[in-house]
């Protein structure tokens, strides 16, 4: 086990990982006031206070375990979700789908903006600031954009698995016809549970790694 390597990365992911989660499930609360559902505004969700998203078992210690125990082979975690009431909606199947694609959304917006803040901000500086400065300022903010860039291209192909209550999940049951899609809805108390096994066993990879290839692919557009 390599704690300082261990500490080193939780420094340099801290901050990218809570901004991420934070914008992800803000995304989801805005988008369903937007469409008539202002559960979680009312429930002051509609915050970009990190506190309001964490889930202390989801987001800390089950992340930190399992980067301790499996030397950061196998990381997996969740924020608390946003409340959001499909009975608010005029059309329930369809809003829930959009409120749910915001999350993926706008995490690669965040990547896309990492990307641009890294190559027209912060290189620049880079090339003209004295090495000593750059080393202890600007260097760990490139490491800090990098990592920004992979968690939220991660977090965004990861939620796009089509497992309810994953967001890929509810957009697809948006797309299926009613029957189906009121079968489908009906292994989300399990969801988790699948997810976790499609993770552990490596499936997951199949359809995550893939996703993550091609947004990054697209982020070097820019």
């Amino acid at each position: 086990m390599d704690i300082p390597a261990i500490l080193r990365q939780l420094a340099i992911s801290a901050l990218p990982v809570l901004i991420a989660i934070t914008f992800h499930e803000l995304s989801h609360g805005v988008i369903a006031n937007k469409l008539g559902d202002p559960t979680a505004k009312m429930m002051g969700r509609l915050t970009i206070n990190p506190i309001a998203h964490i889930d202390p078992v989801g987001t800390i210690l089950m992340p930190l375990l399992l980067l301790i125990f499996t030397n950061g082979q196998f990381v997996f975690g969740y924020a608390k979700p946003v409340p959001i009431n499909p009975a608010n909606f005029k059309n329930p199947k369809r809003d829930m789908a959009i409120s749910a694609a915001g999350g993926p959304f706008t995490n690669i917006l965040l990547a896309m903006a990492s990307l641009l803040i890294l190559k027209f901000v912060v290189f620049p500086l880079l090339a003209v600031t004295p090495e000593g400065m750059a080393a202890k300022v600007l260097e760990p903010i490139v490491l800090m954009l990098k990592s920004s860039i992979l968690i939220n291209v991660v977090l965004a192909s990861f939620n796009l698995i089509p497992i309810p209550p994953l967001d890929g999940g509810r957009v697809l049951v948006g797309f299926l016809p009613h029957k189906q899609a009121v079968s489908f809805s009906r292994i989300e108390p399990f969801g988790m549970v699948i997810v976790i096994i499609l993770i552990a066993t490596g499936i997951a990879d199949y359809f995550v790694i893939p996703l993550v290839k091609f947004f990054l692919k697209l982020l070097q557009m820019f």
